[in-house]
């Protein structure tokens, strides 16, 4: 993901660039639009919003379908603020095209959830629409789709959709009013229709679209006030479940064409390495196969089956050139990060108070964690499905940027964009494998078609080549050092850690510490790694929590009172642990074997608590039996939704927490498949509650907060059953016992 400060630093270095404006949606825009997604019966009165004869609004969302429910969401935003009935409500996926790029998001990373000043919304809201569409982020790439960060209701609902559908109804009245020849502070709107009160006339707003394309659409129409919501707030029937239920959503693997030739690779074991040579003739005349494609890193073979090119890939004995990194292994990144750690080059990122020179004025407590490699494991793994002809390309693949991707690809074929089609299709799955910096799958598919041209070419990664190629999670490691008072609290916190990019924000504590440090030391390997279920807050949500509990446990007193005593002046994260801590029954005495560990960490502008409970049998085996969660999130939109986004992360950061784990050896990952990269089965799945906590805070993210904390509550269950403290995961690799 895009942190704050990369988009920062594309807001400066472009900034001679920029185009600003005072219209948010002018009309250019939006005819454009109707070229490109309107048809006879439906047109766009702003962006993302369309409008048919019968009434029907569709809302056009600018981001990808990963299961996570935001269609749904996004529409109920929209719903309320043009006063629609439900039943009238509709979403699509917005097209690959540049006047669809997606501002809102932009503008919420850069702004980190803040908002301006009211006379420079439109100024705002321009500049960042400018700058999805035309300019690359750093080290990032092209992101005018992006999905990931938690942010499509909190910066594409907020920012975009909700506004987009408030200046709809505007002009809808404006249109209304001017037939009628009467003031729109006369006319209301209810159930899709426009109301002049005192006559009780009505127009439909279907009857009203014409006339609504000649109002510039405001950038700061009046919003609705959360008494008057009639969806948000509400749990609503998804509109994608039961299509995915009875099996007709089509997915990038779905996708078939006439002619159509299947794909499978066989990539360098070694990242970075290079393909030396490779004979084909132990699968030539087999049934079935068509071409062997050799690539700089990799050899491709295309057959009229998918398991004919996979088994034939199989038989190939390819020479790879590993370059400087055939020897490296996971000791010996490990045995890198502590000499950095012990070495000159840690930069400072934060420092309050009298910062490590308080280390001297208390009881010293100091630990080291580590947590390893992950892979993403989606269900469905990588594809995707290209055609080369005529000089002009076609894809059909599933990531989390339509349009970005789609630029991608055009680069990739060294083709302008206009001579790319990009089909963004739901996917299985992706927790950040998907998004931008991370499609070596796209890659590979678009060099493949073009070495084959004129045949539509179905690329599909096998589960092992989608383990061992992926863009990892960090493999981290932290240091830690505190200074404890008379009374065990802490005078001074001391944390310098490992990072593949800068500093990482979610290092900073929310506890009230008066002497402060935190620094950061980039250790570079050449193990690619990228975004991951909340990304740092995944890594430093363990850290952090784990370090907490070590010193209420130091300073002899309960880990749940110790934080609140460090929250005082924090009422909101103060009030999320309370109601974690009551609903779970903290402090009530548990059996034999059987503990409880808690963990708190904001990540996405949400607050998240869990308690966990767990069992330890006789064997040290461990089982999770219960998981009590508390969110404060500010508002939430569909309660169900965000519910089942917090289970998912509870159940995805169990897994990796329990199990997951990937380790290099000769410069090559280990693991394969779900054999040895382990994930959680339905039989180990804990009893789960969530409790929501809506407050006047900041609108926070849904789908990625669940998981910073669910591996310190785990672990800190654990050392509370066993008083074994485990500081470097997963907890496979531990001997327990009671």
């Amino acid at each position: 993901m895009p942190t704050r400060r990369t988009v920062l630093l594309g807001v400066s270095g472009a900034a001679g660039a920029l185009v600003v404006g005072y219209a948010l949606w002018p009309n250019g825009r939006i005819a454009a639009a109707d070229r490109i997604d309107g048809t006879a019966d439906d047109k766009f009165v702003t962006n993302w919003i369309k409008v048919a004869h019968d009434d029907t609004i569709t809302v056009v969302v600018p981001h990808c379908d990963m299961g996570t429910g935001t269609f749904t969401s996004l529409s109920q935003m929209a719903a309320d603020e043009l006063d629609s009935d439900w039943d009238k409500i509709r979403a699509e996926q917005a097209p690959s095209e540049v006047v669809f790029a997606n501002g809102a998001m932009i503008e919420g990373f850069a702004l980190d959830g803040k908002t301006v000043p009211p006379f420079l919304t439109g100024v705002a809201a321009n500049t960042f629409r400018f700058m999805a569409a035309n300019l690359p982020i750093p080290g990032v790439g092209y992101v005018p789709q992006i999905t990931g960060g938690s942010a499509a209701i909190r910066f594409t609902g907020m920012n975009a959709i909700r506004v987009a559908a408030a200046a709809a109804r505007e002009i809808l009245v404006k249109a209304a009013a001017a037939r009628w020849n009467v003031s729109p502070d006369d006319c209301i709107t209810k159930s899709n229709r426009v109301i002049h009160t005192a006559s009780g006339k009505s127009f439909g707003y279907g009857e009203l679209t014409t006339e609504a394309a000649n109002y510039d659409p405001s950038s700061r129409p009046r919003l609705k006030d959360k008494a008057n919501y009639a969806y948000i707030g509400k749990p609503v029937q998804r509109f994608d479940i039961p299509r995915k239920v009875n099996g007709t959503t089509n997915y990038g693997l779905d996708v078939k064409h006439p002619g159509m030739l299947y794909a499978a690779i066989k990539i360098s074991p070694v990242f970075g390495g290079k393909l030396k040579s490779v004979d084909d003739s132990v699968i030539k005349g087999q049934r079935g196969i068509k071409h062997v494609v050799k690539l700089d890193d990799a050899v491709v073979v295309v057959a009229d089956r998918f398991w004919r090119a996979r088994d034939a890939a199989d038989a190939l004995s390819p020479v790879f050139d590993p370059g400087a990194n055939g020897k490296v292994t996971s000791a010996s990144i490990t045995a890198r990060r502590t000499a950095a750690l012990n070495g000159s080059d840690v930069k400072s990122d934060v420092k309050t108070g009298n910062g490590a020179d308080a280390l001297k004025t208390g009881k010293l407590v100091e630990a080291t964690y580590q947590v390893p490699y992950l892979a993403h494991s989606p269900m469905e793994p990588m594809n995707a499905t290209v055609i080369y002809k005529d000089g002009e390309l076609e894809v059909w693949s599933g990531t989390q940027d339509g349009l970005g991707a789609r630029d991608f690809c055009a680069k990739a074929a060294n083709l302008p964009l206009e001579k790319v089609k990009f089909h963004l299709m739901p996917m299985g799955g992706g927790f950040g494998r998907r998004l931008p910096g991370q499609w070596n799958y796209l890659t590979y598919a678009v060099q493949t078609a073009m070495a084959v041209p004129g045949v539509p070419i179905k690329l599909i990664f096998t589960r092992e080549q989608d383990t061992q190629h992926d863009f990892y999670r960090p493999n981290v490691m932290s240091r830690f050092r505190a200074a404890l008072d008379g009374n065990g609290m802490p005078v001074a916190w001391v944390n310098d850690y490992t990072t593949d990019d800068g500093p990482n924000p979610q290092a900073h504590i929310v506890y009230d510490i008066p002497n402060q440090a935190v620094g950061a030391v980039k250790v570079q390997t050449h193990v690619p790694t990228g975004a991951w279920r909340s990304v740092e807050a995944s890594w430093h949500g363990f850290f952090v929590e784990s370090f907490v509990d070590e010193l209420a446990h130091a300073a002899g007193k309960d880990p749940f009172e110790y934080r609140r005593a460090l929250l005082k002046d924090t009422p909101r994260h103060l009030a999320t642990l309370n109601l974690a801590a009551e609903k779970a029954g903290w402090g009530t005495p548990l059996g034999a074997g059987r503990a409880r560990g808690v963990a708190m960490v904001e990540s996405f502008q949400s607050i998240v608590v869990h308690v966990v409970e767990i069992t330890i049998d006789q064997k040290g085996a461990v089982k999770v039996d219960r998981v009590v969660s508390a969110a404060g999130c500010g508002m939430v939109v569909n309660p169900d939704g965000f519910k089942a986004q917090i289970e998912g992360a509870i159940l995805f950061g169990l897994s990796a927490a329990l199990k997951g784990e990937i380790t290099l050896d000769n410069g090559a990952v280990m693991q394969s498949n779900f054999n040895d990269y382990e994930i959680l089965r339905i039989a180990d799945c804990p009893k789960i509650e969530i409790h929501i906590r809506e407050d006047d805070g900041p609108v926070g993210g849904g789908g990625e907060p669940g998981v910073p904390p669910i591996a310190p509550a785990l672990t800190n269950a654990i050392f509370a059953a066993t008083g074994v403290r485990i500081r470097e995961l997963p907890v496979k690799n531990h001997a327990l016992k009671v």
